[in-house]
């Protein structure tokens, strides 16, 4: 198992996360269901009449394969892959409203429960009877967690990837475009950024299909011409193509991640599909950390109930199936008794409705609190009376453990507001109150309209522990620059407050 930093742990959490939200913003759009405007919203209807930020097969099968790589298991192995057809034949069993046609054929046929060899022989018996061919895109959809599984071996990636893409796809095209975005997602997560095909292609080995020139084309070509992503090869070259055509943000780069998934749904056909395939990869490459938690917020579906679900499977996998040393991220609740934990909340000092402090209030906040931000390690059932309960990515270490730092800052402070004016009464809390929560609750107190030095000097004098880190200071003054306009989907500055 690698020991990965935490920058590469976050970019790992981000190509499951992203790809869900991918899917979930997709959804609303497939096949022309709703007219789309150039960015996507969280609509939900689609061709399954989806919930508002509801996940569809494309992250149900992801979230079947990420059960057992959270565990730890080589997913190549015979008990792995059983366990894995048995959460698909689980999902199919409960009748959901919308399932790709070579993936439904297969799984209605293997039956529940299911095991490998069953599906896999079912998925040869459709592949014969639809002429030989069954390289759809419904294997390439489901592939962050395999490539989280194996990150340490490209092998071992190839080789899990193509006995999980033939569960339900028996074309070894299916398993060569699912086998090969692993290894993008692989070689992104462990080097913070996108592969050439030429770093990636070769790790294949022989294959009757040119995946070269297939990368080649579609970063040469518009991704307008990607429209027929049905099958594994469209679908993975418009993915790459909305990737590669579309500008990084010179204002917080990690946008490009919010511009690309809006590009890949502008391709339009089966936009959910695209969107999470795009997402695995874009994840991978800004991390978690760069998907805004108003998204976040709304995700669900089938296996998880939220995004910090799918954050937690993802930790586990990579971490070979084990949580930390306080049990995070499988605990029901995390104690910080190594700290000096106060149990402060107090009223932030320029913002109404909004209160600041540190963990140890969690189980002792106002009755009127409804709404928790955390910017720490929480537990699963922390804090349990709050009917909204977000956790934000946010770590006081370095600047390198925090490649997204003035993004991450903003985004958190706009949630903190939004959810105040939907009329939640919102907590703000990191372990201590030292030096997370300050500078989020300065950023909240400049979006509502005062000057930073005002803000900060309030929230400082307001928290008994507040000593905030040089660095997060510093990104909060990179913030002021840009002043306290939004800054919209393209990286650049437009008017109007939170």
């Amino acid at each position: 198992m690698l020991h990965l930093t935490p920058a590469q742990v976050d970019r790992a959490c981000g190509a499951l996360l992203a790809s869900a939200v991918g899917d979930a913003l997709g959804a609303g759009y497939e096949f022309g269901s709703a007219t789309y405007t150039a960015w996507p919203e969280m609509i939900g209807g689609g061709l399954g009449g989806f919930e508002p930020g509801e996940w569809t097969d494309d992250t149900a099968q992801a979230v079947a394969i990420a059960r057992v790589a959270a565990t730890g298991a080589d997913l190549r192995t015979t008990e792995a892959l059983d366990a894995i057809a048995d959460g698909f034949g689980a999902w199919f069993a409960g009748f959901p409203p919308d399932v790709g046609v070579q993936t439904a054929a297969v799984l209605r046929r293997a039956g529940a429960p299911a095991n490998a060899a069953r599906m896999a022989a079912a998925a040869a018996e459709v592949h014969e009877q639809n002429g030989g061919r069954s390289a759809g895109n419904g294997s390439l959809m489901r592939t962050a967690p395999v490539a989280l599984a194996h990150l340490d071996d490209p092998g071992a990636l190839v080789e899990a990837a193509m006995a999980i893409s033939a569960l339900t796809h028996h074309d070894p095209v299916a398993g060569e475009g699912a086998a090969l975005w692993c290894l993008m997602i692989r070689h992104t997560v462990l080097h913070g950024e996108l592969p050439t095909p030429d770093e990636v292609v070769p790790l294949l080995g022989s294959t009757g299909t040119d995946w070269q020139a297939i990368l080649t084309d579609a970063e040469t070509k518009p991704p307008s011409t990607f429209t027929q992503n049905g099958w594994v090869v469209g679908a993975l070259q418009a993915a790459w193509s909305a990737i590669a055509h579309t500008e990084i943000p010179k204002v917080m780069p990690c946008r490009h991640l919010q511009c690309s998934l809006a590009t890949a749904i502008g391709i339009g056909h089966d936009t959910d599909t695209v969107a999470a395939i795009a997402g695995a990869l874009l994840g991978a490459r800004w991390g978690a950390s760069a998907v805004p938690l108003e998204w976040q917020e709304r995700l669900h579906g089938w296996g998880a109930r939220s995004g910090v679900d799918l954050i937690a499977m993802a930790t586990l996998t990579v971490r070979g199936g084990q949580p930390d040393n306080a049990g995070w991220p499988s605990t029901d609740w995390v104690y910080y008794s190594d700290w000096d934990v106060a149990g402060t909340c107090v009223s932030h000092p320029l913002v109404s409705g909004v209160w600041i402090g540190d963990s140890g209030a969690l189980d002792r906040l106002p009755e009127e609190i409804d709404a928790v931000v955390s910017l720490c390690r929480v537990g699963t059932a922390q804090p349990a009376a709050a009917a909204v309960r977000l956790a934000a990515r946010i770590l006081d270490t370095t600047p390198e453990d925090n490649p997204n730092i003035e993004f991450a800052i903003d985004d958190v402070a706009r949630t903190v507001l939004r959810l105040r004016d939907e009329g939640r009464a919102v907590f703000l809390h990191c372990v201590t109150g030292q030096s997370r929560t300050p500078v989020v609750a300065a950023r909240v107190a400049v979006l509502a309209g005062h000057p930073l030095a005002e803000s900060l000097s309030a929230v400082v004098d307001a928290l008994p522990a507040a000593r905030p880190r040089r660095f997060l200071v510093d990104a909060l003054v990179r913030l002021e620059r840009l002043g306290p306009d939004r800054i919209d989907e393209s990286g650049t500055t437009t008017g109007g407050q939170a």
